[in-house]
């Protein structure tokens, strides 16, 4: 497959029985490397299972893909822009790359569509894994489509509604568009594993994933080691189930944010709280909720993110 002698692909695994095709990616930012490393450890096991167990099937394919290879190869967010800001396609067959992330995306986009060619479909399913600066817990963002939620729901993590509407050009905006040739359905998922440097993010990402695949019928509950549930309820212990997100701290370079020390997610603010400073002074956040993803590394355009309980829409 193209891509393989670039390190590009970690695999590419065809089940015996027809089923979705499941596009993962680990390290859309270079300082990210555990959904990588748990997409790694996911097809050594899917290597023994079968020595293991005789009884095991799969259904579907798994393509798992490395995301900024530029960008893992330094440990750093991005060379030049967000690779998590600018999916869009490529018009023409050779189009010129104004950024290093260009030609990460023109590369993860060939292996798509090819596997996407290739492979006989029920659905796509993407699944796109990240971890965060702070310590504090997992959650999972989708669109606000009923089968997105349903699936995130299934990974048995939190949920994080509204993150869509906020931004543009990230991995999820790209799936849920009209970007494919075919008419099957489309159900894409991002999962957050905790923070960057905690070992434990890797694990965590790696039963996020297992769980998703079992969901989707990929493989059988009971090939399925209960542990990865377990993980992930230790991880979510008293985590809001269901969020939505009401406020972005969006920065400059020129601001001079500097997030306050000592911060996790799902922390609980208040209204009024100072949470870090900036050119102008003392920053606060505008309402109490849930205190998300506040900034610690010198790349990113959001200083944090503030969450509130989702509330039930009137009439339902």
């Amino acid at each position: 497959m193209e891509g393989e002698s670039s390190g590009r692909v970690i695999g590419h695994y065809r089940g015996s029985e027809a089923g979705p095709l499941v596009v993962a990616i680990g390290g859309i930012h270079g300082n990210e490397p555990a959904g990588v490393r748990a997409l790694e450890k996911l097809f050594e096991l899917l290597d023994e299972e079968p020595e293991l167990n005789p009884g095991f099937t799969f259904r579907g394919e798994l393509l798992a893909l490395r995301g900024n290879l530029e960008g893992l190869s330094q440990g750093k967010r991005y060379i030049d822009a967000d690779l998590n800001r600018i999916w869009r396609p490529f018009i023409g067959k050779k189009p010129v790359f104004q950024t290093s992330e260009d030609r990460e995306l023109y590369e993860l986009l060939a292996c798509i569509e090819h596997a996407v060619e290739e492979a006989p479909l029920s659905e796509l399913v993407f699944l796109d894994i990240h971890t965060t600066t702070a310590d504090g817990g997992i959650f999972a963002v989708t669109g606000d489509d009923t089968p997105s939620l349903s699936l995130a729901a299934e990974m048995t993590v939190p949920v994080v509604k509204g993150m869509l509407s906020s931004f543009q050009g990230t991995t999820l905006h790209y799936f849920r568009g009209d970007h494919f040739t075919t008419d099957f359905p489309v159900r894409a998922v991002t999962f957050e594993a905790g923070s960057h440097n905690d070992p434990n993010s890797v694990e965590l990402a790696l039963a996020a994933t297992i769980n998703l695949i079992r969901a989707l019928g990929c493989v059988r509950d009971e090939d399925v080691n209960t542990y990865h549930d377990e993980l992930l309820r230790g991880a979510a212990t008293h985590l809001p189930a269901l969020t939505d997100l009401v406020y972005i701290h969006r920065i400059t370079e020129a601001d001079k944010f500097v997030m306050s020390p000592g911060f996790v997610n799902f922390q609980a603010v208040r209204k009024g709280d100072v949470v870090g400073r900036d050119r102008n002074g003392d920053v606060a956040v505008p309402d109490a909720g849930y205190l998300l993803m506040p900034l610690y590394q010198e790349q990113g355009d959001e200083g944090f993110f503030l969450l509130q309980d989702y509330k039930m829409p009137d009439g339902y």
